[in-house]
């Protein structure tokens, strides 16, 4: 199939926002902040809040990545993504199947999904992802409890081998690593922590968009 991420410049760093982890800074502020450091996209997260609370979020957010002109994901929650305007959505092995949130958001969304086997990986490629969300390839400290023992690049690099759209390392990834899930073939990263509680998410986001760029022209 083919991936509705086409720009080659795009997607290359996916940042998630996790209110837990930043210094009391809200979606909304690291969003902003992220964006100024040169955050590709922008995922809001958020698990625990109402859907109303999440749906005004989630709108305040869209805004502001309509003005940068970077996409906007929301986790998990097919129906804030559709009433909040966002981009796409992105979805768990336990949330809703591929297939099912494919058939509600359309064709002209974007869909993610994570995958932590090769073979879930291909399986959502072929229920309609458009990219991969593939880890915890380094061990996630303090984001989800649940997101089981590091992947390794060995099995990012079988997962970016066998999949035809792209892939997105995710979990425990920084300025010091990027580089390396970079170079094992995946198409962009997902941070999380090492940009959400930082003292200067801006800063933070620039750091590792360079690393990534650096990266790419030792490939």
């Amino acid at each position: 199939m083919k991936s509705r991420i086409t720009k080659p410049s795009s997607w290359k760093l996916y940042v998630i926002t996790d209110e837990v982890l930043s210094r009391g800074r809200t979606h909304q502020r690291i969003a902003e902040v992220s964006l100024k450091g040169g955050a590709y996209v922008i995922q809001l997260r958020d698990k625990k809040v109402s859907g109303k609370m999440l749906f005004e979020v989630a709108c305040e957010i869209r805004e502001l990545t309509r003005r940068a002109g970077v996409p906007f994901i929301v986790n998990d929650r097919v129906d804030i993504a559709i009433a909040s305007g966002a981009d796409g959505v992105h979805v768990g092995q336990d949330d809703l199947p591929a297939k099912i949130a494919r058939e509600l958001i359309g064709d002209e969304m974007i869909l993610g999904v994570s995958a932590i086997t090769v073979d879930q990986a291909i399986q959502a490629e072929q229920d309609g992802a458009d990219y991969i969300g593939f880890g915890p390839v380094y061990e996630a400290r303090g984001t989800k409890s649940d997101a089981g023992e590091p992947l390794g690049l060995k099995l990012l690099r079988e997962a970016c081998s066998q999949c035809s759209i792209p892939v997105i390392a995710i979990g425990g990834i920084n300025k010091d690593n990027v580089s390396k899930v970079i170079k094992a073939g995946a198409y962009g990263a997902a941070v999380i922590s090492a940009i959400v509680a930082s003292e200067d998410i801006e800063r933070a986001t620039f750091e590792i968009k360079s690393e990534i760029e650096s990266a790419e022209g030792t490939n």
